[in-house]
């Protein structure tokens, strides 16, 4: 006699979009991220409120443009709290669905743990894009908007920055030397002096020029010049010759008026494009600045995963910390941060003074972390 009972019917994992579920744990996850970037932008606002305000009210500069000023800097202050916020909020919520059991409901029904928040997952990877913007596009143009705003406003002199008064620059590659009485990025320069020096280190030449400006595809056209060169060890300058005009063609002299300000500039503060142009232009660039570049360059790659990172750590902790309730998820999600903040931080500095590769040094701990809450997701997958 056959068997008549049927074994019961299994129901598969989904990871197609269901709306009730996917709806309702993005609606509660926005608004938990919405009040925590709301509370640390209002404590950036505030800081900067009192490290600038001063400045403005001794100028007596009107309202509308301190205003302005102030918006100006709050892209910058943004990119900052996406990490952090993204992570509480993922905690926070899950740490509340688990409070309620609805975590285990979730599960029980079929649903891994990823897939519980697999609306969170998404938005991960768009304020990981919305970082990237802000860091590569938003942010430069903003901070220099600020800073030209607060000059022009707290100086009576005019509108030309502090770092381009008496500028000195040095070529990556250390063979030349630029001196600009006043730097002008996109106008003719003033009062110009530039040393060119062999590959021992030893002095070739200098030129002192009244007026110089750069011509984009053909170089640096010089007026009003004397030109020195000097003895083979660099020491003795010989008879000076005066020029109404000198060339020096791009191969010559390779710096353009934005390597220049950017050289001025902390490298932290430079688009990953800007990076990436000096190491492709400078062959021959220094051991110690090839470093920087290079780690710098890794750890802007890797920074706006951290949102990323966020999620995939906060799903198994709070679901780990159900029992707890949520001030242990948040606890747990803070540590997180923390030593994940401390250890880039740590391989930065590494990577730069050349201690450890800067591939490793920018990216290790970004993608260490990201490894770690995969294995907490698949760990908790059933």
């Amino acid at each position: 006699m056959e068997n008549s009972k049927e074994c019961p019917k299994i129901t598969p994992r989904s990871w197609w979009f269901l709306p009730t579920l996917d709806y309702y744990v993005l609606r509660e996850f926005m608004i938990h991220m919405s009040v925590l970037m709301l509370a640390f932008v209002l404590l950036f606002i505030i800081g900067d409120v009192f490290n600038d305000l001063s400045d403005f009210l001794e100028a007596k500069s009107p309202l509308s443009v301190m205003a302005n000023y102030f918006l100006l800097k709050l892209p910058g202050n943004i990119r900052f709290v996406l990490p952090i916020s993204v992570l509480l909020a993922c905690m926070w919520t899950m740490a509340k669905f688990g409070k309620n059991m609805e975590v285990t409901a979730m599960r029980a029904s079929g649903l891994s743990l990823s897939r519980c928040g697999g609306s969170v997952l998404v938005v991960g990877l768009i304020v990981t894009g919305i970082n990237f913007w802000f860091n590569e596009s938003l942010v430069p143009n903003t901070e220099r908007e600020a800073e030209i705003l607060k000059a022009a406003m707290t100086h009576a002199r005019g509108k030309t920055l502090e770092y381009q008064k008496m500028l000195t620059f040095r070529s990556p590659d250390k063979e030349r030397t630029w001196l600009f009485k006043s730097f002008a990025a996109n106008g003719e320069q003033e009062s110009v002096t530039l040393k060119s020096f062999r590959p021992d280190g030893s002095l070739a030449w200098d030129i002192t020029a009244q007026k110089a400006r750069f011509i984009p595809k053909s170089g640096w056209v010089f007026e009003k010049v004397a030109y020195t060169p000097y003895s083979l060890d660099g020491l003795m300058p010989k008879s000076s010759q005066r020029f109404d005009r000198i060339e020096k063609n791009l191969k010559e002299v390779p710096e353009t008026p934005d390597d220049i300000i950017n050289a001025v500039k902390d490298v932290q503060d430079l688009p990953i494009w800007v990076i990436m142009d000096l190491l492709h232009k400078t062959k021959n660039m220094a051991a110690r600045c090839h470093a920087i570049f290079l780690t710098v360059l890794y750890n802007r790659l890797a920074f706006p995963w951290s949102c990323f990172l966020a999620v995939f750590l906060g799903l198994p902790l709070a679901t780990k910390n159900e029992r707890s309730g949520i001030m242990m998820a948040v606890i747990s999600a803070t540590v997180l941060i923390v030593v994940y903040m401390i250890s880039s931080q740590i391989c930065l500095v590494l990577g730069k003074q050349g201690i450890i590769d800067p591939m490793l040094a920018g990216l290790g701990p970004t993608v260490g972390f990201i490894i770690f809450g995969w294995y907490n997701v698949i760990k908790n997958r059933s």
